[in-house]
This record gives C-alpha cells, structure tokens and sequence, in this order.
C-alpha cells in the first residue's frame, strides 16, 4: 500500500469519526475494499479510549429461559427445534445468581431469554422490582424480544434500566429471508422506537456474515444506527446450528466481525460495544481482538451451569468459568494482556441524545 493510500484511508475513517456522513461507495470500500485493516483497528481503539480510556465493564448474563413462541429460521431454540432443550429459570434461581454475582464484583444484570408466554408482564415486573431492591447500585438490563409498548412500560416503571433487542438487520427484503412470515420487521423497529421513547437506555444490534446478508444490507444496518442512537450494540459473527434451516450455511468471518465492530466505535463513539461471545467462538482471542477493535464490555456467564449446554443459539458456544472467583480472575487476566482492565462499574453509555450529542453532517473526504 502507498503512503498516499494510508493517508486517504486515515482520512476517511477520521471523517467517519467526525459524525460526516459517508457516500455509499465510501461505506462499500471500508467493509468490502483491499486495505490494511489494522488502521481501521488503530483508529477505533484510539475513539474509545477518548470517550473510556482502558476501562472494560462486566455484564453478568442470566439466561432465564430456553423457550420461544417465534421460529427464527437462524436460531437453536426457535419453536419448531423439537431437540432443543428446554427450561426457565424460577425466580430464585434467578435472584441466586444475581448474589452471587454481586458478590463477584458485577454491577449490572442481563435477563435473556426466548419468547417464553410464561414470564408474563407482571412476574418480569416484579422480579426486576426485587432485584433492584436487593442491589439498588446495581443496573437491570432485559433482552426478552419483541413485546408491546405497554409491557416495557410496566418494567421500565418496576426499575428496569436497559433493553436490548437485535434488530438483525435493518433491510426489510433481508429481514424477510431470516425470519418467518409471522414476524414483522416494522414491529421490530417499533419495538426498538418505544423502548428508547420510554426511557431505557436501547441497545440492538446485528449478525455478520448470515445467510443472503449483502453489503447493501451492511450498509443499511449502518445508517440505521447512525439514524437510531443506541447507548448499545451487540455485533457478532452468524454461527449455524445443526437443528436449524441454515445448518449447512458457512459462519461469519472474523475479521468482517471485527470491521464492522470498529465502523460502529468510529459512527458512534461513545456507545457501549461488546466483545461478544460468539467473537470468542469462532476465534480462541475472539474477545480480545474485539476489544483491539473498539468493543469494551464482556458479558461473563452466570446462569446455573446445569443449563448453559441448552440455552443453544448457535453450536460449540463458548462456556467458561466466568462466573466463579478464579475464572474471573482468568478475565480480567487476559483483558490485561490486551492491554485494557475490567473495573466494577455499572458502566453507562456516555451517548447522549441524538439530538444533543451527534448533529449529521455533511462532507467529502475522498472517493473510493
């Protein structure tokens, strides 16, 4: 690569960088086009490390339930999967995990879990009400899909702080092939516009690499982050499961994953970007090439182990140790090495308002 290339390059990711909009070549050449992409790495480390300098937060993941009403056509434990393994977590297995992961330093819960009738409005309302009564310093994150306004408003009323809901992709034809008829992608969105009207801080999120994805659909996932603001993203590669109707379909790339995790620390620099666990998957340093890459939350297990195998979204998910004293300690190790540290921290986003924080703009900083 010429220097001059390296420059333009750097120009462009400092135009990203700067809130300018990019062109749609310009979105093309970054996630498709030959470039050294250790500059684009540098330089999304070096935006969150402006806005969070080393710090890494832990989010401890309870995986409440393995039972779903929807039959997404890419995920494990959809509907029709008759092989899944099944099982919901009662309110005091919920609330033991919760201490003994307050014990272990963890300042901020996350309830996942499928689709599951079971956990009504009013029993998820109050089990976050009990949780936040216990660990009022403590911040209650759910990710428990698509439900209607009025439920979110009852649990953000019983002191939920965060939702996250992968809105998977923001093109409508490729929201179409993933998913079955019975989903709607205008819901989704809906969904994601309540949450964040509501007063949660939002987060979705997008699979890299998953069937009939293009990269018009890439950048359309892109533009709708720019257009939504959330205060979270969760980015990571597609992984097949052998149940599935995407069995046979090849994983997402590492460093496609990686790419567009740095575009979205560079779009939206104060947002709060996971390393995820299915970076870890696919890749042994997974996690800590996405924090080199702009990502700066980890999200340790603490679901009873006797579970973890049948929450099954994807094959061969990572399972650690996470959740025990010395597989914490083994964390905060490695994240280390990479040069960050994992600090006890509810850890909020420092996004503001779209309004207030990220004026669009407008610009040209070369064409590729």
């Amino acid at each position: 690569m010429r220097v001059q290339d390296s420059e333009n390059i750097r120009g462009l990711l400092d135009k990203l960088a700067s809130g300018y909009e990019l062109s749609e070549q310009e979105w093309r050449f970054l996630i498709d086009g030959s470039y050294d992409r250790e500059l684009l790495y540098h330089k999304a480390d070096e935006v969150r490390r402006q806005h969070y300098g080393t710090d890494v937060y832990i989010r401890g993941l309870i995986e409440i339930s393995s039972y779903c009403r929807n039959d997404c056509l890419y995920c494990g434990i959809r509907r029709s999967n008759a092989r899944a393994g099944r099982y919901r977590l009662s309110e005091e297995e919920i609330l033991s995990c919760c201490e003994r992961g307050y014990v272990l330093g963890f300042r901020t819960f996350v309830l996942q879990g499928g689709e599951d009738a079971f956990f009504t409005t009013k029993r998820v309302a109050g089990m976050v009400g009990k949780i936040k009564e216990r660990y009022p310093d403590c911040a209650v994150t759910l990710s428990l899909g698509e439900r209607e306004r009025e439920d979110y408003e009852a649990w953000y009323q019983a002191g939920a702080d965060r939702y996250l809901l992968r809105h998977e992709t923001a093109s409508k034809e490729h929201y179409g092939k993933i998913h079955p008829p019975t989903l709607s992608y205008e819901h989704r969105i809906q969904c994601l516009w309540d949450l964040k009207q509501i007063g949660y801080q939002t987060g979705c999120g997008f699979m890299v690499g998953s069937p009939y994805q293009s990269t018009e659909a890439l950048i359309a996932d892109m533009r709708f982050l720019r257009e939504f603001q959330p205060q979270m993203v969760g980015i990571g590669p597609f992984i097949p499961h052998h149940d599935t109707p995407f069995r046979d379909y090849a994983q997402g790339s590492l460093t496609r994953t990686l790419t567009m995790a740095a575009l979205t620390r560079l779009l939206l620099p104060k947002t709060l970007l996971p390393a995820t666990t299915a970076l870890g998957t696919i890749h042994p340093e997974g996690r800590e090439l996405g924090l080199k890459a702009g990502a700066n939350v980890v999200m340790p297990n603490l679901s009873p182990a006797g579970v973890r195998g049948q929450y099954s979204l994807y094959d061969n998910k990572l399972c650690t140790k996470e959740e025990s004293a010395e597989g914490l300690e083994d964390l905060k190790r490695r994240v280390a090495v990479a040069g960050y540290q994992v600090v006890v921290d509810r850890g909020d986003s420092r996004l503001e308002t779209a309004a207030a924080d990220r004026s669009k703009k407008t610009g040209n900083a070369g064409v590729y």
